[in-house]
């Protein structure tokens, strides 16, 4: 599948999953604004892709205009297992970087699954993605925007809420048409 398909199908789950969903109310608005890097690896190693992972907070630090970065990685980290323990080697780098508290990476993947749930669970839908995706965001954006909202700390419980109402079924649906979103010009 080409790069520029893989970003359509990003971007239509962005918007008609996590966006129409008001998963994230903090999306909508950067998406509009055109801040939102989308960047899709051409790695196949977890070592490749741990150093596109170091470019992109490097572009993010270089580059005031972009507010959060997506790194969509479809060739590696197939299994939610070995995703999830790369998650841990992202936090290590972050840590070395002295970049904790500056960035923050949040995780979705096709098979993301919270602890203590089962797999069909409606809530792991939240984390549920078309492809294995690297969220990068500014810390210092976040904590903003936090402030700006208020009972942001209700957002994961209206979402569980929200999803189990929905259903698996409805949940799965609605994901798989994001994944073959229609071509767009």
């Amino acid at each position: 599948m080409h790069q520029h398909e893989i970003v359509k199908d990003v971007r239509h789950w962005l918007e008609a999953f996590v966006i129409e969903l008001n998963l994230c109310p903090f999306a909508k608005r950067e998406l509009i604004n055109d801040r939102v890097k989308f960047v899709v690896s051409d790695a196949s190693t977890e070592e490749h892709l741990l150093a596109d992972l170091q470019q992109e907070l490097s572009h993010l630090q270089e580059d005031g205009e972009i507010e959060t970065t997506l790194l969509i990685h479809p060739n590696v980290l197939q299994a939610f297992d070995d995703y999830n323990q790369f998650l841990n080697i992202v936090d290590a780098l972050l840590d070395e970087e002295g970049l904790l508290g500056v960035y923050q990476i949040a995780s979705f993947h096709p098979q993301y699954r919270f602890s203590d749930t089962e797999e069909d669970d409606a809530e792991n839908y939240s984390n549920r993605s078309p492809y294995p995706i690297l969220h990068l965001l500014r810390e210092s954006s976040l904590e903003r925007e936090i402030a700006r909202h208020q009972d942001t700390s209700l957002i994961p419980q209206r979402n569980i809420q929200l999803l189990r109402t929905m259903g698996t079924a409805k949940l799965q649906a609605l994901l798989q048409r994001t994944d073959k979103a229609p071509a767009t010009k």
